[in-house]
């Protein structure tokens, strides 16, 4: 029998993501298409340099499922029809989103993103920095150079909401005294009011006034709020499986495994808990026994409960449409946020 190794695992499990990735694009297919095209017009310059970088990170993109969560919105709400204001609704979020990621690289001195070299990486720190203001400038101009303030509106808020929620995190890391209530608020804003801006844009694309962008605004972050636990669980996945297990503590960061387990053992645990966290986080047996640690405290099995929480709650919200493709879709989409493997 022939031995199964990391990189058939690896490779399976890309495989089994692109098809759930595909079924989710289906029903957009059409307008990831043409987004596509657009995006690029969206990214040009008359700089040569900032041409070929922009080329570079088109070439290099994700899954692109901000702007899928932008389209099938918008679909969902109007019988399959969507206009120039959804495309540029979804432009100007992946044109942020790749700013505060190109942003986010120079932060956290990252060479590589994706599997590729950064922009930092190619081009070092001035020129990342500069094309990340670039990127944003462009967004917003898009809006505003069209009319389309109340979805200027909605990408302002989630671009100030993800800087408070950054800062919020580092000003609490530096104490460690971070509760659940202030957990949520920061993922809320680092990383679901992201989402939320995606699902509100598709609704505001058409039917703007309308009750749907604010139903879907909660929607997106329900959404965004089980994504980040999903990735805070991936701290502690099995290293067999090729996931990089202990970097939110090597980093200081305080996830909710951790964070339910402080509030949940002895004062001499939670000391010891807390000097590990502090002093010894670069110490890969003391962070291993702080995995071991959390697991056994029932830390996984708390984020996973909540993590399906805000699942069927964001599932709930669909169920009072009628059902479509889009609708299938986006519970599809719901779904793979808190099932994926990596």
């Amino acid at each position: 029998m022939p031995k199964f190794t990391p990189s058939d695992f690896d490779r399976e499990l890309n495989r089994t993501r692109l098809k759930v990735v595909a079924q989710i694009k289906e029903p957009v297919n059409q307008e990831m298409e043409l987004f596509e095209t657009k995006f690029r017009e969206a990214m040009s310059s008359k700089v040569a340099l900032l041409n070929r970088i922009t080329y570079y990170i088109v070439n290099r993109k994700g899954k692109q499922m901000r702007p899928m969560f932008v389209f099938l919105t918008a679909k969902m709400l109007s019988n399959g029809q969507v206009n120039e204001r959804t495309y540029r609704g979804a432009s100007v979020i992946e044109l942020i989103h790749t700013a505060t990621l190109v942003h986010d690289d120079v932060v956290d001195e990252s060479s590589k993103r994706r599997g590729f070299f950064s922009i930092n990486a190619l081009w070092k720190n001035k020129i990342a920095v500069l094309v990340g203001d670039y990127l944003l400038s462009k967004g917003l101009l898009l809006s505003i150079d069209n009319g389309d303030f109340d979805l200027l509106k909605i990408i302002s808020v989630a671009v100030r909401e993800m800087s408070e929620g950054e800062l919020l995190q580092i000003e609490k890391a530096r104490r460690l005294d971070i509760t659940e209530d202030v957990y949520y608020e920061i993922i809320r804003q680092k990383t679901a009011t992201l989402i939320a801006a995606c699902c509100s844009l598709g609704a505001c694309s058409v039917k703007p006034d309308s009750e749907d962008v604010e139903v879907f605004r909660e929607f997106g972050e329900l959404c965004g709020m089980a994504f980040q636990i999903k990735d805070d669980l991936f701290d502690y996945g099995e290293e067999k499986i090729g996931k990089p297990t202990g970097i939110d503590i090597k980093e200081q960061k305080m996830t909710l495994p951790l964070i339910y387990t402080l509030n949940n053992c002895s004062k001499s645990e939670k000391r010891w808990l807390i000097n590990s966290v502090k002093n010894h986080n670069k110490d890969k047996k003391r962070v291993k026994e702080v995995i071991a640690f959390v697991k056994k405290a029932g830390g996984l099995d708390y984020a996973v409960q909540k993590m399906l929480e805000f699942k069927e709650r964001a599932l709930k919200i669909l169920e009072g449409y009628p059902e479509s493709d889009y609708r299938s879709s986006l519970e599809l989409m719901v779904n793979y946020v808190v099932d994926r493997k990596k």
